[in-house]
């Protein structure tokens, strides 16, 4: 194997990583709830993904990049319905002109390098939301911190597969994103500890 390849198959194992990193979410909504999930991060996961599904067919001509959004897309929108989207139209609404006026327009006025640098920004944006509903509520059970740091690692590994296909507009966006992912997956961890161990010293007291 050569190391050219290595990089195209580290594509493989990205696409691999993400429909694991997006199954834990999902099932993690389903069996404890969603508390602590942010409508507007996943709403816009499920928007990009078109994105990336539309750049890998026309623009990058790759399966890896097409079945990276493709596979993960029908987990997104579980989450997103869980999360009751007929509740949230103004989220919904706004979500969209972000994801038009970060994706869109920018490919249409300077092709597809323009709408994965604006993409880039939007996908480092729309972890925003999650990073300030870990901030502000203690309780963070509906948060997969293995969903957000498989995302992590996932995205090193499509630094290594955009690095070997030359891609290096997609692989600056998906650093800061990456580095997004991370940060939740810590917060997370956090959130779930402090959170079991208080619940631990109000049993104590309560007995």
């Amino acid at each position: 194997m050569t190391f050219h390849s290595a990089l195209v198959d580290a594509g493989w194992a990205a696409v691999f990583l993400g429909i694991v990193g997006t199954y834990a979410q999902f099932t993690r909504a389903r069996r404890l709830g969603i508390e602590g999930i942010s409508f507007a991060t996943w709403v816009l996961f499920a928007f990009m993904g078109c994105f990336w599904i539309t750049y890998g067919a026309v623009s990058a001509h790759s399966w890896q990049v097409i079945l990276g959004s493709l596979l993960v897309l029908p987990f997104q929108l579980a989450i997103v319905f869980r999360l009751k989207p007929w509740n949230e139209r103004t989220i919904l609404a706004r979500s969209f002109f972000f994801f038009v006026a970060c994706c869109v327009v920018p490919t249409l006025l300077w092709g597809w390098a323009g709408g994965v640098y604006g993409t880039g920004v939007a996908m480092t944006a729309n972890r925003g939301p999650q990073l300030i509903e870990l901030i502000r509520h203690r309780d963070a059970s509906g948060v997969s911190v293995s969903s957000w740091m498989v995302g992590a690692s996932g995205s090193a590994l499509w630094i290594l597969y955009y690095s070997g296909v030359h891609l290096w507009a997609a692989l600056i966006a998906t650093l800061f994103a990456g580095i997004a992912n991370l940060t939740i997956g810590l917060l997370a961890y956090w959130r779930h500890v402090t959170y079991r161990q208080r619940l631990a010293v109000e049993q104590v007291f309560a007995d």
